[in-house]
């Protein structure tokens, strides 16, 4: 029976617009997006919105430093970013920026509406104040030792080593970032939202979000260290918007990055008429949303942004998907050891199709971690992409074109093969929905081993002497050709650059996840072009190599 057509909203945490996108970044934007693909290929109404998250502090002053408007970076950066994600096959329906129209408008509406209802408030608070430069520091820009667990060098507002929340006033020996002097405490009158008033309708939606166990503990943690309400003003100089009737106090950047996928759908509904904003963020409608993310950002995803939703009358996330860090070789990257790997880089060296399928087949739903080691890297795509899957396809054409004009058989040499492979789709589908796509790519590759037995049996090269077994060989090859093409279609959302060139090579137009049902027989194919080729050890090296050096 074919599955009920969903409508589905999906974002990726929005990249902040003072670097570039590095391998690390790639890991969530390549999760959601294979899981996206996945979605369209299954017949689903699936949008993918983003955004550059350009407001703060930071930007403000890296735009200062090299002479440009916050304006004009930012714009670079998100030209940088949009290359980068297309070179990767991370096609967004709109990319767009929390500097919008829309973000201003969908921010204002909700702070209106939670100040009527009492749930912002001003209080008077002291801030860390760098004197030397003038200005209130943002939490980021005061580092110092942990007050739960005495690691040295952390930022203002979260421990990396113990995962303590507090405000730069708890650190211990703070200095400014900025100046590198000890910062002074000055008060200001800062908004703060009440977040302590929603604890039972965050556990409420906690249930019906169906959230990963480790993401549900952490939450379980937070509500009995008591919830925090949450400032989310800050002082001028700030790049971001102005809190109307006020003249020096901005919304902090966490309060609109998050509205920025609502903006960015809001920007797309405008250029779309299937589209209906209301349809997807307010409640009682039956789409749904979702967010990738990082756990490093859990904190905002699934206590702040939920809550605010809620109180400005808006729906929750359906979901939250968080995943883990990113180590390369075992280790944090590391700009001297060359592992600090910008996406450029990566792509000036290696096909994204290689880094696509590595980090599929080692993702899964939990938070842990990740380790991109480059020996494996190379030995995994080199044996499963290239030595199992397109093998298949080469070792099958060569006969099909040279012997049979690239024409198909009418039939199949063992149906009963085709059946199984076909069979596995619900399974893959299975794992591909509840983002295990490990354990989609071991299914997949399972398969791919069996179709290169079956070619081993058959022996064709063997057949293909004898004038009286053509028929066979014929249909054996078109056997192979089948079952290389049910895996590509599987694996269509993990590797689209590579299923596109098989598409063109079969001859086909398009494909849809039951596709893999049925088979092509009696058609004609291209002849037969390398899809993919190895990783070799040098290009490797030259990537180390020019991360060191860039």
């Amino acid at each position: 029976m074919p599955e009920k057509s969903r409508k589905i909203l999906v974002s990726n945490a929005l990249p902040y617009a003072n670097g570039s996108i590095h391998m690390g970044h790639l890991v969530e934007y390549l999760q959601g997006n294979i899981w996206i693909r996945f979605q369209k290929l299954r017949g689903h109404q699936c949008t993918y919105i983003c955004a550059s998250d350009v407001h703060g502090t930071p930007v403000m002053l890296k735009a200062r430093e090299m002479g440009l408007s916050p304006e004009d970076l930012t714009e670079r950066v998100t030209a940088e970013f949009l290359r980068d994600f297309s070179d990767f096959g991370i096609e967004f329906d709109n990319y767009y920026t929390t500097h919008s129209p829309e973000n201003e408008v969908l921010v204002g509406e909700i702070f209106e509406t939670l100040r009527a209802s009492g749930d912002i408030y001003t209080k008077t608070i002291e801030q860390a104040y760098d004197v030397q430069e003038s200005m209130f520091l943002p939490d980021r820009f005061v580092r110092g030792t942990c007050p739960r667990c005495g690691t040295s060098d952390q930022y203002g507002d979260a421990c990396e080593n113990c995962g303590a929340t507090y405000t730069p006033a708890d650190l211990i020996d703070p200095i400014s970032v900025l100046s590198g002097s000890t910062p002074v405490k000055r008060d200001s009158e800062h908004y703060f939202f009440r977040l302590s008033r929603y604890e039972q309708r965050l556990r409420d939606w906690m249930q019906s979000a169906n959230l990963e166990k480790s993401v549900v503990a952490k939450l379980e943690e937070w509500f009995e260290a008591g919830l925090q309400d949450w400032d989310i003003s800050r002082d001028a100089p700030y790049f971001g918007f102005r809190i109307p009737g006020t003249n020096d106090k901005y919304f902090y950047v966490w309060l609109d990055a998050p509205v920025g996928y609502a903006a960015s759908f809001k920007n797309l509904c405008a250029r779309r008429d299937d589209l209906d904003f209301d349809e997807y963020w307010r409640p009682g409608h039956e789409t749904e949303l979702y967010h990738f993310i990082g756990k490093d950002i859990m904190y905002f995803h699934t206590l702040f942004w939920p809550a605010v939703l809620q109180g400005a009358g808006f729906r929750t996330p359906t979901s939250v998907f968080a995943h883990g860090f990113l180590t390369v070789n075992g280790q944090k990257m590391s700009k001297s050891r060359g592992t600090f790997i910008k996406a450029r880089t990566y792509l000036d060296h290696l096909h994204p199709a290689h880094l696509r399928y590595y980090y599929a087949a080692k993702l899964g739903p939990t938070i842990e971690d990740l380790d991109l080691n480059l020996d494996d890297f190379a030995a995994r795509v080199n044996s499963d992409l290239v030595g199992k899957l397109v093998n298949i396809a080469s070792r099958c054409a060569g006969f099909i074109n040279k012997r049979f004009d690239g024409q198909l058989a009418a039939e199949l040499h063992a149906p009963e093969m085709q059946a199984r492979f076909a069979g596995a789709a619900d399974a893959i589908a299975d794992y591909y929905e509840r983002r295990e796509y490990s354990r989609a790519m071991r299914t997949v590759m399972a398969l791919a081993d069996e179709a290169n037995r079956y070619i081993d049996e058959q022996k064709p090269w063997v057949m293909a002497r004898d004038e009286q077994q053509l028929d066979t060989v014929q249909a054996v090859c078109t056997q192979g050709i089948n079952l290389f093409r049910c895996l590509m279609i599987y694996l269509t959302p993990v590797i689209p650059g590579v299923a596109e060139d098989a598409r063109s090579f079969l001859q086909e137009q398009d494909w849809h996840w039951d596709a893999a049902g049925t088979p092509l027989l009696g058609t004609t194919i291209s002849p037969f072009r390398p899809l993919l080729t190895r990783v070799e050890p040098e290009q490797v090296r030259n990537m180390v190599e020019q991360s060191k050096q860039s």
